[in-house]
């Protein structure tokens, strides 16, 4: 990694991808994380208290207070939106608002800065609809039915994309967008279904499936999200780009993968099958061919390898907290 001597300046960052991707760059570079702290991961580790970290509590619909935390930023990471399907379906017009006016105040922040090496920008797999199966970038994004509000955080997100990249068309800076397809891992926060379903299996409670359980995903462990983003930074040749991220060799059901992380914490968990109160992805497997050509991107943890990694991760953090209780 050749990244050193950056002021990076993360919305969002106290959250689960940012906390990974802090991990690797905060040795030999300055980072602000600015975020409003709802879902904070952060304060799990240690980074809080390490040098080259400062940490300050905003919004993103805040413009002065924006404006004044980036100034003599390098590098934007802008990772700050409302997700998680809850959240979205509870919270329709907040998340149209944090997801679009948001992004439209980072990147006129950005626009301020002098030398302004990277804005990358943190989209989603859901701009290509219910069923995504190798998509490529070029492809057609789905819109989805107005009135539905799973459909408000695409949509929130791909305006964002095509917002990011009239600045790099119209005021040259320098955006890439990433298209995460199911990142996981230890320390995740919200309403991911490996978290969800890894810290019951551990408790041994009953794990509740939405529908039949034949929805298909692709998992990809967050080392490899972080390796996709340092690319990103380092490469100019990512500038102006779109980029799916994910690994298509972790592709399994929703009902398999319940019976995997079972299997592999020697639970005694119970699946039910419960019904559906809201649209589904019923099909998410990525095509990476282009992250793979342009950025030298390769996923390398399979998925039973990142499931005992977070595992082992949630029975010792179960552990400290039985421990801490006696």
């Amino acid at each position: 990694m050749s990244l050193k001597n950056k002021k990076i300046f993360m919305t969002g960052g106290a959250g689960f991808i940012g906390t990974v991707l802090i991990g690797r760059l905060i040795e030999d570079n300055e980072i602000v994380v600015y975020d409003t702290l709802q879902r904070n991961a952060l304060k799990k580790t240690d980074l809080l208290n390490h040098p080259n970290l400062t940490l300050v509590q905003g919004n993103i619909l805040d413009r002065e207070e924006l404006k004044d935390a980036i100034k003599y930023s390098n590098i934007v990471i802008h990772l700050a939106a409302i997700a998680g399907i809850d959240t979205v379906i509870k919270s329709p017009t907040t998340t149209m608002k944090v997801n679009m006016i948001g992004t439209y105040n980072v990147l006129e922040a950005t626009r301020t800065l002098d030398n302004v090496e990277r804005f990358v920008d943190f989209s989603t797999s859901e701009v290509y609809g219910s069923y995504a199966y190798k998509l490529e970038e070029r492809d057609t994004t789905t819109m989805g039915a107005v009135g539905e509000a799973r459909w408000t955080y695409a949509i929130s997100k791909l305006a964002g994309e095509h917002l990011a990249h009239s600045y790099h068309k119209e005021f040259d800076l320098p955006v890439v967008s990433l298209r995460p397809f199911n990142i996981y891992g230890h320390g995740q926060v919200g309403e991911g279904a490996i978290h969800v379903f890894v810290t019951q299996a551990i408790k041994n409670e009953e794990i509740q499936i939405h529908g039949d359980g034949d929805q298909i995903r692709s998992w990809c462990y967050m080392d490899d999200i972080a390796d996709a983003i340092l690319l990103c930074l380092e490469k100019k040749e990512a500038i102006g780009e779109v980029f799916n991220i994910g690994n298509p060799k972790g592709t399994i059901t929703i009902l398999s993968l319940a019976q995997k992380i079972i299997n592999l914490c020697g639970s005694k968990s119970r699946i039910v099958f419960v019904p559906k109160h809201h649209v589904d992805v019923e099909l998410r497997i990525p095509h990476i061919e282009k992250a793979k050509e342009i950025l030298g991107y390769e996923p390398k943890i399979d998925l039973d390898e990142g499931l005992r990694r977070t595992i082992d991760y949630y029975r010792v953090k179960q552990n400290d907290t039985s421990d801490n209780r006696e």
